[in-house]
């Protein structure tokens, strides 16, 4: 389809990716609705773009996707994309922060970077849709089961931990003790909750890590989230008290 006010994106897609194998398209484009209207009916489908291979129909742009042998997720399946996308950003920034702030390579201050960005990245995905995020928490979070509101507040608590221990990272500071108590408890209640849910009761839940509507499975991702929060709490007094 390319309309005045509209511009297939999966025809683009599709097109692009059978260039990409060595095809020679023969791209036909739909300009007006009624072209639309009667391709769909003349094909008998129901959505546009439809690729033909040597005369054979082979589908929309998730039919092409799987014809290459691509994996396409469907409702329902759980894939870690999510997650592995922040941890590796989040890695990498840590990585920039201590090679330019740092001599050497502190490895425990690199961990801290690394930890205290997760928390704020993850934090931002929760934020992104805090309802949706509430939805999926209630699934398995003790407290926030028993008092709803806690579930809204979790987020803010998260990005306030997070950016609350970047800012004292590496300092013995007494308003650690404004930061680390808050990691600490919900770093906690959270790992309770994840380890009766998945291990305990084993039940099998989508992952509230990274905010509503995630395919990601509830497990290790989520429990090692609120076990880096507890780490990270206890560490910074453990830090303060050595001061």
């Amino acid at each position: 389809m390319a309309m005045p006010d509209h511009l297939c994106p999966f025809g683009l897609k599709s097109k692009s990716l059978l260039e990409r194998k060595g095809y020679t398209v023969n791209d036909t484009l739909l300009t007006t609705r009624a072209q639309v209207d009667a391709f769909m009916a003349a094909h008998d489908v129901k959505t546009t773009p439809i690729t033909y291979i040597d005369g054979q129909q082979i589908g929309g742009y998730s039919d092409l996707k799987t014809h290459f042998g691509y994996r396409v997720l469907a409702e329902g399946d759980t894939t870690y994309a999510p997650v592995i996308a922040i941890f590796a950003a989040t890695a990498l920034t840590a990585l920039a922060i201590v090679l330019n702030l740092y001599a050497g390579f502190p490895v425990a201050i690199f961990l801290m970077w690394f930890f205290a960005l997760s928390m704020v990245a993850l934090a931002i995905q929760k934020l992104r849709d805090v309802e949706g995020f509430v939805s999926g928490f209630l699934g398995y979070d003790l407290l926030a089961r028993r008092h709803v509101p806690y579930g809204y507040a979790y987020p803010f608590l998260e990005l306030y931990t997070g950016v609350g221990m970047m800012a004292l990272i590496g300092t013995g500071s007494a308003w650690i003790w404004l930061v680390a108590p808050v990691g600490i408890f919900i770093g906690a209640v959270g790992a309770v909750s994840v380890i009766k849910a998945v291990y305990i009761d084993k039940r099998a839940l989508k992952c509230a890590c990274v905010g509503g509507g995630s395919n990601v499975p509830l497990g290790a991702v989520s429990l090692s989230e609120n076990l880096i929060m507890l780490g990270m709490g206890l560490w910074m007094l453990a830090r303060w008290f050595a001061v």
